[in-house]
């Protein structure tokens, strides 16, 4: 397989908070031997010698001066200094986390997280699982994690991604409470939480039956490994039942809400099947280095079917450079509202010791050209989630069919 790049977005929770871990659009890892003689800039680290010898000096509790803990949290200073949320430094046992793989079952509450503007965030609500049922949106502000059987009361104001899954994570069974925020609401308000086994699908088919038509709802909940057997088999269903339809299959409807992301290539080989060639997505690294992400010409399946796009502010990084494509090249309508803004790369590098660092190295380019970090893709159609719809009801979903029968 090709060289992949993991776009720490992190489904580590976005998703656990899955113990999932970054958003991982592929994955470089860089191993680095401890002591390494690489040249780099000379630091003047004097001072934090001086500050090192008087805590040694006069420091109270001096059972807690230890020189492991206090190495890995000056690293972390350091990194943090860039004032980038996504470049982090992870001491081995966040690290460990942080690898775990985006396939498979894990325990949590099923958020994956990100930043808006710097604040922890939810990036979205993983279907089916507690904090899904539990009415969580995507944007929401986590301000407080609240754990009581362990001790827990942190606001979240600084803290990193790892730091936050591990506090959201635990046993199933237990109980953690969120104090959260959301835009257009006047006050704060918690949501207690039972952690949960989530399992969660990379995703779902369904048949929708309107005006005589069948339109075929694909839900991708996620790019993960599981996509490279699904999706084509999802494919060769699709083409399977058409030819049975006749003039009465209507088309497909795309959901990537609440879509965080994960594999890019995932995200290729489903854009692949809809556009006949040109790129996909572009990386643009700092040196002005770039990557193009061309569509695999050997598919083009559903070139010719009708196409409705669903996103919303839960549709993240591969799911808005999907998205974008599908949009950028004319080729389906998108139908919601604007994706939440993740375009940035990282690229992890894990050292002997354990520890790793993750480096924001390059940033996505959609076809026209833009940068979706910070802006997001903005649908051709906007369509507002009706907070009131009752059990069911999807008004969002109820469009993308409009359109598509149009």
């Amino acid at each position: 397989m090709q060289k992949q790049i993991r776009n720490i977005f992190l489904f580590l929770a976005l998703f656990s908070v899955v113990s999932l871990v970054s958003f991982k659009v592929g994955k470089t890892v860089g191993l680095e031997e401890a002591g390494s003689n690489q040249k780099t800039e000379a630091l003047d680290l004097s001072l934090m010698w001086k500050v090192k010898e008087k805590l040694e000096e006069e420091f109270l509790e001096k059972d807690k001066l230890k020189d492991e803990e206090m190495t890995y949290g000056a690293i972390s200073g350091m990194v943090s200094a860039l004032g980038d949320p996504y470049t982090v430094f992870l001491a081995p046992k966040q690290n460990k986390s942080s690898n775990a793989d985006l396939a498979g079952e894990f325990g949590g509450v099923g958020i994956q997280l990100g930043y808006k503007e710097k604040s922890l965030a939810v990036m979205a609500p993983l279907a089916k699982t507690p904090a899904d049922r539990a009415g969580i949106k995507a944007g929401d502000l986590i301000l407080k994690i609240i754990d009581k059987e362990n001790n827990v009361d942190r606001d979240t104001a600084g803290i990193t991604l790892e730091e936050a899954v591990e506090l959201i994570r635990g046993k199933v069974g237990t109980e953690v409470t969120l104090k959260l925020y959301r835009e257009g609401e006047k006050d704060t308000f918690e949501v207690k939480l039972i952690r949960d086994n989530i399992v969660v699908p990379s995703m779902e088919t369904e048949w929708i039956k309107k005006e005589g038509k069948s339109v075929i709802w694909v839900k991708l909940y996620k790019f993960s490994e599981q996509i490279y057997n699904d999706w084509p088999k999802a494919v060769e269903n699709i083409i399977s039942e058409k030819k049975k339809l006749g003039n009465d299959y209507g088309g497909i409807i795309l959901d990537l809400r609440n879509n965080p992301g994960g594999y890019l290539q995932a995200s290729v080989l489903v854009a692949s099947d809809f556009l006949k060639d040109g790129v996909v997505v572009t990386q643009k690294s700092a040196d002005g280095k770039e990557e193009k992400y061309m569509v695999d010409t050997s598919r083009g399946n559903l070139l010719n079917d009708k196409l409705v796009v669903l996103i919303n502010e839960g549709s993240a990084s591969a799911a808005e450079i999907l998205a974008g494509a599908i949009k950028g090249y004319g080729r389906g309508k998108l139908v919601g509202m604007k994706s939440f803004g993740k375009g940035t790369v990282q690229s992890p590098v894990d050292f002997a010791d354990g520890s790793g660092l993750h480096v924001t190295i390059a940033k996505w380019l959609l076809p026209d050209g833009k940068n979706i970090h910070g802006e997001g893709v903005l649908p051709d159609v906007e369509e507002k989630w009706n907070i009131n719809n009752k059990d069911k009801e999807d008004n969002q979903l109820d469009k993308a069919v409009l359109e598509i029968l149009k």
